[in-house]
């Protein structure tokens, strides 16, 4: 069933057949095409073709309505346009790019302005028929499984959103007074960072400096010998000046404070729900990203505050080394999947004897997804080469095919970009006879870049995928559970129904009644479970949960 906006508020239903072609359509106000929505979804679960459920998704929240399964045109034509997996792909569309919302939006995807079409339906029909040629010509229906696992995607991060993570405002102030100091009146800064900054200032001799003041700053660490070239974290901690302590003490209370302090709290939190902006495949790779509320970079000392309702609880979940275990799968490699088995591969690596402690297990294994050449990770990536040759020899072509320019793709056909056009150019003059030596040695690091760039694409890529299947299948379960004895204080969707509330690439934190909390972890075990077989059939790869039912996030 095609659902599609032809002018402001009003709507086309079109009933498609098994080729995509229309059968009969509907013309439906605002207003009429929830209820008609609603009836549809009781009565034939059909699987929704829509231009975007960030465009069509929310309203239907706020009336209440949840849909079960669609098809994502804008997210689809993402992975079908750039897939190298079939001969044919699908041709690009300035009409089907989609746009982020500028709030924090990562650079990903270039925005084009553009008229509305002339024919929305036709315009969605042609190019729902030219995706599903593109998925019809995938080989054993990993497109399909992409496509299905990327548009639920799409329903789940506009569902956290209506839903909310719960937050307790009083904790999270507590948290901030404690580390920050008391909260300042407008435009000052709170204690701890005002006796930190005026320890730095001290140290400097500039009782006048201006901290946040990156050129200012450096010219006065430069002054007293800290000869620095910016102000990070680690270059600073390379140095032994007495200002250096303080200095980063006051660079993480500062960061604290822009990033998640009481204008943030002010800002994101309402009525005990944050509420941030997904843009799932909001990252090349198929990761999520954030547009707003910096869901993905919420520091840990924080999660104190995310808090159960009364009458509910939290169900906490996260993968124990998903990325090298996704390696194993897509390998093939047995002996790494046997490290891999149980919660702990780099004891497993331990095992193996490839290394000695878990801590070089973790810089080889690190080192090898990342493409390491230097320190302790290069001195360690070549063990791995003698016991685990499948899982290396993966990561290793794929790192080949980006140095010489070429694609890569994940386990179910999302394709990496290609190099920019200034990439292709120093590559091609570093070959020519007269190439000058300096640029030649240039050439060769971009190279390496881009190839462990493609390196890591297929392992984060193919683990984003199984996060998907993860995500969806736990959706799915939450639907089959009762409504809950206590309301929960929520949106009215969501005041009775289990929910996921919160996903960060490889966590999920789930919002559920107390009487529901064994059968959701149930639910987040099985959906994990399923995944795995979804991918990678009866590969013997171990993907185990950390799973923890509790009242706050804190870990």
């Amino acid at each position: 069933m095609l659902l599609v906006a032809t002018e402001p508020g009003v709507f086309a239903a079109v009933e498609l057949d098994e080729t995509g072609a229309e059968v009969r359509r509907k013309d439906l106000t605002a207003s009429e095409m929830h209820g008609w929505v609603a009836v549809q979804e009781r009565e034939d679960a059909p699987r929704w073709v829509i231009r975007s459920a960030r465009e069509l998704y929310p309203a239907l929240l706020d009336a209440g309505i949840r849909l079960g399964r669609t098809h994502d045109l804008l997210l689809c034509h993402a992975i079908l346009r750039d897939t190298d997996t079939v001969a044919r792909p699908l041709p690009p569309s300035a009409a089907w790019v989609r746009r982020e919302p500028a709030a924090e939006a990562p650079a990903l995807f270039d925005v084009v302005e553009q008229d509305a079409p002339d024919d929305p339906v036709a315009d969605a029909l042609e190019q729902f028929r030219a995706q599903r040629r593109v998925i019809g010509d995938g080989k054993d229906g990993r497109l399909s499984l992409l496509c299905a696992a990327e548009s639920a995607g799409g329903l789940i991060a506009e569902e956290m959103r209506a839903a909310g993570l719960p937050w307790n405002e009083v904790v999270h102030d507590e948290i901030l007074t404690e580390i920050l100091g008391t909260r300042p009146v407008a435009g000052g800064l709170p204690g701890r960072m005002v006796s930190q900054g005026e320890r730095v200032r001290s140290i400097l001799g500039d009782p006048t400096l201006n901290l946040e003041s990156q050129p200012k700053l450096l010219r006065a660490l430069h002054r007293v010998g800290v000869q620095v070239e910016s102000t990070g974290r680690w270059e600073l901690a390379q140095h032994s000046h007495a200002v250096v302590e303080p200095l980063l003490a006051y660079k993480k209370l500062s960061r604290l404070l822009s990033a998640n302090g009481w204008a943030w709290l002010a800002e994101w939190v309402h009525d005990g729900r944050f509420r941030p902006i997904y843009i799932p495949g909001g990252v090349v790779t198929g990761r999520w990203a954030s547009a707003g509320g910096g869901a993905l970079q919420l520091p840990r000392n924080l999660r104190m505050a995310v808090r159960a309702d009364d009458g509910w609880t939290l169900v906490v979940a996260d993968v124990a080394q998903l990325e090298p275990r996704m390696l194993a799968a897509m390998a093939g490699d047995r002996a790494m999947a046997r490290a891999a088995q149980g919660s702990d591969l780099y004891a497993g690596v331990v095992d193996s004897g490839a290394v000695a402690t878990r801590e070089e297990a973790k810089y080889a294994v690190l080192g090898a997804m990342y493409g390491a050449t230097t320190g302790d990770s290069g001195r360690l990536v070549p063990r791995l080469r003698k016991v685990y040759p499948r899982a290396m020899a993966h990561v290793d072509k794929a790192a080949r095919i980006g140095e010489d320019g070429g694609v890569v793709s994940t386990w179910l056909g999302r394709s990496s970009p290609r190099p920019s056009e200034e990439w292709s150019r120093m590559q091609s003059h570093a070959t020519d006879a007269d190439a000058d030596p300096a640029e030649v040695a240039v050439a060769r690091r971009r190279a390496r870049d881009w190839g462990r760039f493609t390196r890591n694409f297929v392992v984060q890529g193919t683990a984003a995928e199984w996060s998907l299947i993860w995500l969806a299948e736990i959706r799915h379960r939450l639907q089959q559970l009762p409504d809950a004895a206590v309301p929960a204080p929520a949106s009215a969707l969501f005041r009775t129904r289990a929910h996921l509330a919160f996903f960060l690439h490889d966590e999920v934190i789930l919002h559920v009644p107390q009487e529901q909390a064994d059968a959701a972890a149930d639910a987040v075990r099985e959906a994990a479970a399923v995944a795995t077989r979804r991918l990678f059939g009866g590969f013997p790869i171990d993907v185990p949960l950390d799973l923890r039912i509790a009242e706050s996030a804190e870990k």
